[in-house]
């Protein structure tokens, strides 16, 4: 059978929360020939193949159908497919992964003090070019999101400047005016005598899982991509919630009311003795304590590691494939 090609990052701290996560799916990750192997496995899914790849690569196998689903930054994804409609004929949003995120931005050295907004930078633009007759420099590794951004604006006295290395350094170093760049703390920036300019980021991104339309899906492939999928949502619905366990006189009635208190739920749909509960993670102190006050001698309360049960991501995966 040809294998469900999986793309995860290569390196870096998004590889490191990537494997994390997969791991607290029950999708462990392994390379059978060393940590420089650029090709690894899951185990316990022997269909699937996973391919290491830079963060940007993921994106582009992902909109050319080389790779059936990946995890990458949204922001990368809107770079490499830029028109809207191309982009959802191509690849489905699974979910995104809560965790990766930062802002696309667009930053001007400190000293621009007349210059705080993209209205303001246009007005700059335009004198600059009236006064020294050529255009600000802008550096950048998102070539597309950039133009989209300053059009919308009205910024049109510009040029991008390729930023092959530490974009936030190019305006110190003479070789751009001011930068478009991804940033989680600002703090990079701020350090290089740079400001965000104070209109809403260019794009709030974060790590998402995706899916190929493009890619070639046979019905195996499918089953195994819902497979992935629905203990990826596993691990997303469990990681705000916490079950308690508890015996309480008249369970029924202490289980109308955490619902109502609380927004429990009964995670198997019916009152069970002992009373089990699905409260979010902030709640469950609270609600083990009013579990004491209305009779339980004992509450023992649980992480929970999955909830496995019909989801919406997968029926949308379905759908997005059906429509491919």
């Amino acid at each position: 059978m040809t294998p469900l090609i999986l793309a995860i990052p290569s390196k870096g701290r998004l590889q490191d929360n990537a494997l994390a996560f997969l791991a607290r799916a029950g999708l462990k990750v392994g390379r059978p020939r060393g940590g420089r192997e650029n090709r690894g496995t899951i185990s316990g899914l022997p269909g699937v193949e996973v391919a290491f790849l830079s963060a940007s690569e993921i994106a582009r196998e992902l909109a050319e159908g080389r790779a059936h689903m990946g995890l990458t930054g949204l922001d990368l994804i809107h770079e490499t497919v830029d028109d809207e409609a191309d982009r959802a004929a191509r690849l489905h949003i699974i979910t995104p992964l809560g965790f990766g995120p930062a802002d696309v931005v667009v930053a001007v050295p400190e000293s621009w003090i007349d210059v705080d907004t993209m209205a303001d930078l246009a007005d700059v633009a335009e004198r600059h070019r009236a006064r020294h007759g050529t255009t600000l420099r802008v550096a950048t590794k998102f070539f597309n999101l950039t133009r989209r951004h300053f059009a919308a604006h009205g910024v049109e006295d510009y040029r991008i400047v390729e930023s092959a290395g530490a974009t936030e350094g190019a305006p110190a170093a003479g070789t751009a005016d001011l930068i478009v760049d991804i940033t989680t703390t600002g703090a990079t920036l701020v350090a290089n005598q740079l400001k965000i300019l104070s209109d809403d980021p260019i794009l709030t991104s974060e790590a998402s899982f995706v899916l190929s339309r493009r890619a070639a899906w046979s019905p195996d492939l499918i089953a195994l991509a819902v497979t992935i999928t629905d203990r990826i949502c596993a691990e997303l619905r469990a990681g705000d919630i916490m079950e308690l366990r508890a015996r309480v006189p008249n369970p029924d009635t202490a289980l109308a009311e955490a619902k109502s208190r609380f927004s429990a739920r009964a995670p198997f749909g019916t009152t069970t003795t002992p009373l089990s509960l699905h409260v979010a993670s902030n709640r469950a102190s609270e609600c083990a304590a009013w579990l004491r006050l209305i009779g339980a001698e004992t509450v023992v309360v649980h992480q929970v590691a999955g909830v496995y049960e019909p989801n919406p991501l997968t029926q949308k995966l379905i759908a997005a494939l059906k429509s491919a």
